[in-house]
């Protein structure tokens, strides 16, 4: 799968993402720090990694920053876009689960290389809920998406 990844740090949790996802055979397209050249502004950059997932160029997206909350925030003004900060492997797979999120934000700050591994685990061996209500939860976030009233 192809994954767009940004950063507005160029820390070694960030290399060790890239690296990770590589070694797990995906396509990895980066941006921000990481990416020499482009903005490392956290909200431009994670901005360009969920257009990626929202125009289809990627299936999914890692987004990084100090807190993990700015890319969050950034990525879900993207409509279609569905960013989840994850600090553990229990809401990374309830977010993939349950909200069937699109993007991964992560906290450069609190996520060692163990703990990324983890979380990446569990975020990739979700399965996404066919639960009629949690399909209606989803469906209620593209009318916001949308702006279509509920």
């Amino acid at each position: 799968m192809r994954i767009s990844v940004s950063s507005d740090m160029d820390e070694p949790v960030a290399r060790a993402l890239v690296s990770e996802l590589r070694g797990r055979g995906h396509d990895v397209l980066v941006y921000g720090a990481l990416r020499p050249g482009t903005d490392a502004q956290w909200a431009v950059c994670s901005e360009a990694a969920a257009r990626d997932v929202a125009d289809g160029t990627s299936g999914q997206a890692v987004v990084c920053c100090w807190t993990g909350t700015g890319a969050s925030i950034a990525a879900n003004k993207v409509p279609g876009v569905r960013a989840a900060l994850c600090t553990d492997a229990y809401t990374a797979d309830g977010a993939r689960r349950w909200n069937d999120a699109n993007v991964l934000a992560l906290s450069l700050r609190l996520t060692s290389e163990p703990l990324l591994k983890e979380i990446l685990d569990a975020w990739f061996g979700a399965d996404v809920s066919p639960d009629a209500e949690d399909r209606r939860n989803i469906a209620h976030l593209a009318d916001l998406d949308a702006g279509r009233p509920s």
